[in-house]
Parts: C-alpha cells; structure tokens; sequence
C-alpha cells in the first residue's frame, strides 16, 4: 500500500471519529472540523514518516488537539488585544448613494474595481496602486479612466431608473 494509500483510507476511516472527538474538545464543529483538516494536511506534507508511525490516529488526534490549541490561544490574545483598542470604528454607509456606488462597483471588471478602489477609497496613489497589483502604472491609469467611464455609466442608468420607478426627476444625475 503507497503512503497516499494509507492516509486517503485513514481519511476514510477516522476523519469523522476525530471531529466528534476534536467537537468536545473545542465546543465548535467548525474548529473540530478544520483542526483534523490541518493534522491530515500535516501528514500529507511528510507521507513516508507518517506511515512508519505505530498508531496513526493517534497521532492526528494530537496534531489536531495542538492546533484546536494554539488557535485558540491565538484567539485569546487578539481578543484582548482588541478588547485594548476598544469598539470598532462605524465605517458601514447605509445611505442610498453609497449603496449604489456599492452595487457600480460590483458590476466593474475585477482589474478596474480594483483600481478604483485602491486609488479612490483607499486614496493609495497611482504608483502604489501598480506595485499592489502587480502591473504598470499605465496600466493603472488606463483602468482607472475605463473604470470611471463604467462607472458612471452604471451610476447614470441606476439614477434613469430611480427617476422612472419614482416618476419625479432625481438630482443626482
């Protein structure tokens, strides 16, 4: 039996029986769950070990129960971290505008959103924004003029359709 064979027939065989264990210990399916996911990933990275081990199971319910910890741990001192920082700050905008913008935005090409909102809403300038992405700064310009020409078409159709669904003319356009 190869070492991939092993591990997909322990997968088979145990990986349920290690969540419901790892389930009592962290109290969350989801952290059971993507614990004994992490201890199978651990054994994928070194197969030829890990089919010499004596009591495989055995092993991954460790493994599992480390990482259960230390993330939680991990938890634990971001939770007081942000605890120090206090509430986090209102940035959510319900306004019917920013909404819109919102809705536009979604509607753009990945590239040109990203650029726009690099540049715009993160106020990141034209360079940075090309070392971000990964692409020239020409090519940055170029999706931010393609963008806010998009951009602003989607805004003016969204305000014609305001105008005719509420039969008055909307000041925004």
């Amino acid at each position: 039996m190869s070492d991939g064979d092993l591990i997909s027939e322990l997968y088979a065989g145990c990986f349920r029986r290690l969540v419901v264990q790892l389930y009592a210990v962290t109290g969350d399916l989801n952290e059971a769950q993507e614990a004994v996911q992490e201890a199978f990933t651990k054994a994928l990275a070194t197969p030829r070990r890990f089919a010499e081990l004596e009591n495989p199971e055995a092993w991954l319910r460790r493994v599992a129960v480390n990482v259960a910890r230390s993330r939680f741990r991990r938890r634990r001192v971001l939770d007081g971290l942000l605890r120090r920082i206090g509430p986090p700050p209102a940035v959510a905008d319900h306004s019917p505008e920013h909404l819109a913008l919102l809705a536009a935005l979604r509607g753009l090409p990945e590239g040109q959103r990203q650029a726009l909102a690099l540049h715009y809403l993160v106020d990141l300038p034209v360079d940075e924004v090309a070392a971000t992405l990964g692409v020239s700064a020409g090519t940055v310009k170029s999706r931010l003029s393609r963008g806010r020409h998009a951009l602003a078409a989607l805004l003016t159709d969204s305000d014609v359709t305001d105008t005719t669904e509420t039969g008055r003319i909307d000041a925004r356009s």
